[in-house]
């Protein structure tokens, strides 16, 4: 999706074997540390995405604890699980996925923000994608993020909605 000019490197490309810390007491802070940490340690220019589901019932939780969400294992079934359970007897089933991407590039950072609304099924459906793709619906869809294709979920997705947002700004 980037364009030709830009040359992309993975973590591993540039030597980043640490797992870097989410800190932030926010989905866009997370991102920008991640994306600030390559920079100040590796001096690349650097993109980094952090993403969250805000269930409105539950004040914007998980939100920035997504991953952590039933603990520090970061197990997407566990999580879904108390999800569920945290919902049982809600009827405001809305939330929406937020996508934050940072870019650092030279002396300056910029946020990119891509969201999501839709509804919290209350039972599993489909087995594609990951993490809550296979309890949330986005609006306007029948299906969840886990029946759909990756085109498709890209295409209505808080990530795809960021991500062209980076593209369209390193375009220019």
């Amino acid at each position: 999706m980037l364009p030709s000019h830009i040359e992309l490197l993975s973590l591993t490309d540039i030597g980043c074997t640490k797992d870097i810390a989410e800190t932030a007491n926010t989905i866009e802070g997370n991102a920008a540390l991640k994306a600030e940490f390559v920079r100040n340690h590796f001096g690349y220019d650097c993109f980094a995405d952090d993403t969250g589901l805000e269930v409105s019932a539950l004040d914007g939780a998980p939100g920035v604890y997504s991953a952590r969400y039933a603990g520090p294992e970061k197990n997407s079934d566990a999580n879904i699980e108390k999800l569920l359970r945290s919902l049982k007897g809600q009827e405001d089933r809305s939330a929406r996925f937020k996508t934050a991407i940072a870019l650092t590039i030279g002396l300056e950072s910029v946020m990119f923000i891509g969201l999501c609304t839709g509804t919290i099924t209350r039972a599993k459906r489909g087995d594609k994608g990951f993490g809550y793709d296979p309890i949330f619906m986005p609006d306007g869809s029948t299906q969840t993020f886990a029946q759909m294709s990756l085109e498709e979920k890209s295409s209505l997705g808080h990530r795809g909605k960021a991500m062209r947002q980076l593209i369209a700004y390193l375009s220019e």
